[in-house]
């Protein structure tokens, strides 16, 4: 539509690049096409996708269609692309044109998340770039894990991914550069926690999406938000960059822009130009990320969001998110009204922002089996709670004994070294193994949380405990050849760091492990010969 300036319209235009379930077939659509597609439950994924935009298109996805149906009365999604095409174009009864929907328009008019800037010559703008990576909200400065303005070839999906990415997941990047309400925080981020059925896309968003629709008013009555008339896409209202909207006139699902954005097309090729800001779109800052987002896990006790560190979903976090009492779940944290043998996962997802960096996009899927789901979703949540405590605590201690024994193999089989070199290569032979146990952690929960009985439960936890040794003493044996070199030195510290280690396993004044006291007592009792029989020459054997 070049002759009124409207360029790449998501509405009519097959722009969005999908792969279909089950087959993979390369397909393209518009979105309103691609909306019934995932009614029917078609899409497999998104090949332009990257991986930290995961969630910010998923997040828009989910809000954008529970908002249409909502003002369109509706509680199931249509199946068809032409009821979806009139229930979004309702969205945006001032662009009857559907402006509001292309990713280029004149500057005076909305373009899809990017807000009418009317008087303004964005072309005068101080930031200019010619590729959507560019635009995204990574920090690459640096060029080292991840290029930085490489997709110069782009199609209009890439500059919409990378638009949506910047707009919905950004936070704090100087003077000017404000970040999104829904993260605690300017160096926070917006997490992407729920429970989702396994398989493809579109089964996720079909339940997020009724769980959105379900908690809707009870999202505005929470966080302050309007019940009915309040402002969804933020990209509609014109914005000079000196004023604030108040949560209060939001809706529950409103789709916020961050920035000052707007794509230009010059010479048949598009460019995006930005600038500052005097304020945030959002006046929330003292909400701390509080806003009714239906995937942000909320601190309870200090009513605050959830801020993923740079250790991502760790198996300390996740034990946490499934079982414990710090936080409170977002409407997509739904355990109840599933099939009985309905197939379940935990998502997490997020990247990590720092003070000018980027910590990495974390993930991590978590399958919930039907028993472990009944008891978090009962009263049973507290067990399950204790039984992950109980093993992170228990990794913790052998973490701590393999380093203690590793440090002694690292100091020539000396006690007290006091050597930073030492120090640091016994935490570097460390972390693997810690890193070993994050990976199987949940498999082996499930192990205890399916046992029946207390003894099955305690033979469970014991059998894990045993292996949980013998891993760590794996780790130790195999750090041998990083140890001493010369006969003398390696003998004796090879000797002082495996007596180390297996002194913390078997007791001591102070056991680390009384479960594995308790064996090792019950072996040797069983293997003492009987009397006036012949002692085994393995009869003392402790392990």
């Amino acid at each position: 539509m070049p002759s009124t300036g409207l360029h790449w319209n998501v509405l009519d235009e097959a722009l969005i690049r999908w792969r279909s379930h089950p087959t993979g077939t390369a397909c393209s659509a518009s979105l309103p096409q691609l909306l019934a597609a995932l009614a029917a439950n078609e899409v497999r994924d998104f090949p332009a996708l990257r991986p930290h935009q995961r969630h910010p298109w998923h997040a828009f996805l989910v809000q954008l269609a529970a908002m249409a149906l909502h003002y369109a009365g509706q509680s199931e999604p249509w199946l068809n692309a032409p009821d979806w095409r009139a229930a979004l174009l309702a969205l945006t009864p001032g662009d009857p044109d559907g402006a509001a929907w292309c990713l280029v328009t004149p500057p005076d008019r909305p373009a899809l998340l990017q807000a009418p800037v009317p008087g303004e010559n964005p072309a005068t703008w101080n930031n200019l770039w010619h590729a959507p990576d560019a635009l995204d909200m990574l920090v690459t400065s640096k060029n080292h894990d991840l290029k930085a303005a490489r997709a110069r070839a782009a199609q209009a999906d890439d500059w919409l991914f990378a638009l949506l990415s910047l707009q919905t997941q950004e936070g704090f990047l100087g003077a000017g550069n404000y970040g999104i309400s829904r993260m605690n925080g300017g160096f926070a981020s917006r997490p992407g926690v729920g429970v989702a059925p396994v398989g493809a896309w579109g089964a996720r968003w079909r339940a997020d999406m009724a769980s959105v629709l379900a908690q809707r008013s009870t999202v505005a009555e929470q966080f302050g938000l309007a019940h009915e008339g309040g402002h969804g896409l933020l990209w509609l209202l014109p914005w000079s960059g000196a004023d604030s909207l108040a949560l209060l006139v939001l809706d529950p699902l409103y789709i916020e822009v961050c920035r000052r954005v707007r794509l230009g097309m010059v010479g048949g090729k598009v460019q995006a130009h930005a600038t500052g800001s005097k304020v945030a779109r959002i006046a929330a800052k003292e909400s701390n990320g509080v806003t009714g987002d239906a995937w942000a896990p909320i601190d309870t006790a200090q009513s605050k969001a959830l801020t993923v560190s740079r250790n991502g979903f760790d198996y300390k976090l996740m034990s946490e998110l499934l079982a414990g009492a710090q936080y409170t779940q977002g409407a997509a944290w739904r355990l109840n009204d599933w099939p009985q043998d309905a197939h379940l996962q935990a998502v997490a997802q997020a990247t990590v922002r720092g003070q000018g960096k980027t910590e990495g996009y974390h993930e991590r899927r978590v399958p919930i089996s039907p028993k472990l789901r009944r008891k978090i979703a009962g009263d049973q949540r507290p067990l399950v709670a204790r039984q992950a405590k109980r093993r992170i605590d228990a990794i913790a201690q052998m973490r701590k004994l393999l380093w203690t024994a590793l440090a002694l193999l690292f100091a020539n089989g000396e006690s007290d070294s006091g050597s930073d070199a030492v120090s640091n290569r016994a935490s570097r032979f460390t972390q693997p193994f810690e890193q070993q146990e994050d990976a199987r952690f949940f498999d082996d929960l499930n192990f205890q949380v399916e046992a029946e009985g207390e003894a099955q439960d305690a033979a469970v936890y014991l059998a894990w405990l045993l292996g949980l040794a013998e891993r760590a003493e794996a780790v130790l044996t195999n750090a041998f050849h990083a140890g001493p070199r010369s006969a003398m030195q390696r003998y004796k510290a090879q000797s002082a760091a495996m007596s180390r280690f297996h002194a913390g396993l078997r007791g001591g004044k102070k056991p680390l492990f009384q479960e594995l006291v308790t064996h090792y007592a019950t072996q040797r009792e069983n293997a003492r010969p009987a009397p006036h029989s012949t002692p085994s020459p393995q009869g003392d054997a402790l392990a």
